[in-house]
């Protein structure tokens, strides 16, 4: 591996103290330390796999390779295949799930999520009555803007069940509020209606 690779990963992980003494590095060095960075890099990778999981909150779900295609007899394999590409978070575009009851919107809105977190991007999972509620009980304007970035900041956010229950006007609002600030992000809704 040459030396400016080296160099750039280890500036990559910000490993400056290591950087700044590079000079002094013989060759067998430099081969335990391309060893050392693969490992810190792997590690890295990981643990930010596993907060972005967590903070994602998908909960357990069904795997899309059990997912029943002839169930649902509008339902598109080939749409369906074509979300898991991930395109639509490059675009950025919103994507609507629409179907009765217990057709499988939420395990396609979870899977895709769940493949967005393993191509490294951020998601937020919700349903839409939690997330309002959640910025409804929010005191001052402070309070409600600091959370709002909770449901901003994900490049995809998935709203489950948004028109399951019917909302107050400041449900509607606040609603607005977060398609209208995710402009430039994708958000993936599942309803009913």
């Amino acid at each position: 591996m040459s030396d400016d690779t080296l160099l750039a990963r280890a500036r990559g992980l910000g490993l400056n103290g290591m950087l700044s003494h590079w000079d002094e590095l013989d060759d067998a060095a430099r081969d335990v330390i391309a060893r050392l960075l693969g490992w810190e890099e792997s590690e890295r990778a990981r643990r930010s796999l596993e907060r972005r999981i967590r903070d994602a909150k998908l909960g357990r779900f069904k795997a899309i390779a059990d997912f029943d295609y002839s169930h649902p007899r509008r339902c598109s394999r080939v749409a369906i295949d074509e979300l898991f590409t991930l395109k639509f978070l490059d675009e950025p575009a919103n994507v609507v799930l629409v179907g009765p009851n217990g057709i499988g919107k939420t395990t396609i809105a979870q899977n895709v999520a769940h493949k967005a977190l393993l191509d490294g991007n951020t998601v937020r999972f919700t349903t839409a009555s939690a997330m309002l509620g959640d910025l409804a009980g929010r005191d001052g304007p402070m309070a409600l803007q600091r959370r709002l970035r909770h449901y901003i900041r994900p490049r995809l956010l998935v709203i489950d069940e948004v028109g399951y229950l019917s909302y107050g006007t400041r449900h509607a609002d606040l609603l607005f509020e977060v398609i209208s600030q995710r402009m430039d992000r994708s958000t993936m809704v599942t309803t009913n209606k």
